[in-house]
């Protein structure tokens, strides 16, 4: 099952490591006792390693193009290693860096699906290991008062109490949705659902490198239940590259948030409004069609590109339904005129899940989940591919168009302290959007360690 034995031996010997717990960041502040006077730590050090193999069999397809998932018995795997450090500079200044390695083998080069099957693989993966620079930001908070919270240590947050109205400025190497759509429910395929469909708005073609990762800032303004985000960020220099383009005036993302926290009974609950914009350098479809049918050929976005924008909107809702169980749903759209820059090919998703905890049956520490996504494409999107168009993932040749849709289940159990053991199964109906293929099984075993 390992495709290298080294690798599990190392995540291994680092699940001996582990002798405390570690929270999420999100989840540290809304999820924690809200204590009294916790502890203000001035540095911390937190660290995690993920394993995550998946195996697929051979499925159905009455053709197979030069983007497609090839219908064959296939293996993949992720390997990642992140270090977390981060230091308190003065009064509500705060720097993170966090140095990363991967090693990752994908299904077919990474291509055939909307909703791929592993948000930890990258568009540069490969199978020898790779170090890097992922985030290297700076924060600085501004308190306002209204009531305070205990923010536990945890990545990229030291522990503290912070005013329950604030401004919140970072400015660095980040990702987007590190800020942007932070569902406790489905936001981590280290921990939680692994399809991309899963990972954020399906919709959301947030700027970001071939890693996940760009620079920029972002503002968030919390007061009570309230929050509101912006932020602009550089995008790829080029589709789905790793060079981000400096010229942040000129080319960018660009997100506005609204989020509103509640509860209903005892249980607490959120919804986020999001929109987003993104000035590239793109193809859109509808020009790609007509250069093939004034020149010849096939439709090719590449022959078309010059300055267009991208807009797109989401909702999100999480919402815990008792103490150990919670919910998440999510919708979102995006124009489809223009190929898909920095996230994956999808224009139109919903999806949603319920996460719970093994506290009746006496695991309290083993978490499992189960979710579902269908995902769309816009109608100049569909002419294309229809025509033999290829996109960055999805182009079989021809298109036999129907949603792609997406079943996921997971249960981690707790195997080592804070190490997990998980198991997973994904079913995909029509995958890359084309009835004429599929359906797809995938199963995954994953190895989670945290420091």
């Amino acid at each position: 099952m390992f495709e290298n034995k080294k690798n599990f031996v190392a995540v291994y010997l680092l699940a001996q490591l582990l002798n405390f717990p570690i929270a999420r960041a999100q989840e540290s502040i809304d999820g924690a006792e809200q204590e009294k006077n916790i502890p203000e730590e001035s540095w911390n050090a937190k660290f995690q390693s993920t394993y995550l193999w998946q195996k697929k069999p051979s499925f159905d397809a009455r053709y197979t193009g030069d983007r497609s998932l090839l219908p064959n018995v296939e293996h993949s795997y992720s390997l990642t290693a992140t270090a977390f450090v981060g230091l308190r500079l003065w009064t509500g200044g705060e720097i993170y860096f966090n140095p990363e390695m991967i090693q990752a083998v994908p299904f077919s080069e990474l291509h055939g699906l909307g909703g791929l099957s592993n948000s930890e693989q990258q568009k540069t993966s490969g199978p020898n290991p790779v170090f890097y620079n992922a985030r290297l930001y700076v924060k600085q908070t501004f308190s306002f008062g209204g009531g305070q919270d205990a923010a536990a240590s945890g990545p990229n947050q030291l522990a503290g109490m912070v005013d329950r109205r604030r401004l919140v400025v970072s400015v660095g190497k980040m990702s987007i949705i590190d800020v942007f759509d932070n569902n406790a429910y489905a936001h981590d395929a280290r921990t939680q659902f692994s399809n991309w469909a899963f990972l954020t708005h399906g919709a959301f073609d947030y700027a970001a490198d071939a890693r996940g990762y760009t620079i920029g800032a972002a503002a968030e303004y919390y007061y009570d239940n309230w929050a509101i985000r912006v932020g602009e960020f550089m995008g790829p220099a080029e589709s789905n590259g790793l060079p981000l383009d400096t010229r942040i005036t000129k080319h960018h993302g660009q997100e506005l948030e609204v989020e509103r926290g509640y509860t209903i009974g005892e249980q607490a609950g959120k919804v986020r409004l999001l929109a987003f914009r993104n000035k590239e350098v793109m193809g859109s479809f509808a020009d790609a069609i007509a250069y093939a049918q004034f020149n010849g050929g096939v439709p090719d976005v590449a022959n078309v590109r010059k300055e267009n924008f991208k807009v797109g909107y989401g909702m999100s809702l999480e919402q815990s339904l008792r103490s150990d169980l919670g919910m998440f749903a999510r919708a979102s759209w995006a124009d489809g005129k223009t190929e898909t820059y920095s996230f994956t090919e999808i224009e139109q998703s919903i999806s949603a899940g319920l996460v719970g905890k093994g506290e009746r049956w006496g695991r309290p520490k083993d978490t499992m989940g189960i979710a579902f996504a269908q995902d769309g494409l816009s109608r100049v999107h569909r002419e294309y591919l229809s025509q033999g168009g290829l996109g960055a993932f999805i182009g079989d040749g021809q298109l036999n168009y129907r949603p792609e849709r997406i079943s996921e289940i997971f249960y981690n159990t707790n195997v080592y302290k804070n190490t997990t053991l998980g198991f997973g199964f994904q079913h995909i109906n029509n995958p890359g959007y084309n009835t004429d293929r599929g359906p797809v099984n995938i199963g995954m075993v994953r190895l989670h360690a945290e420091l």
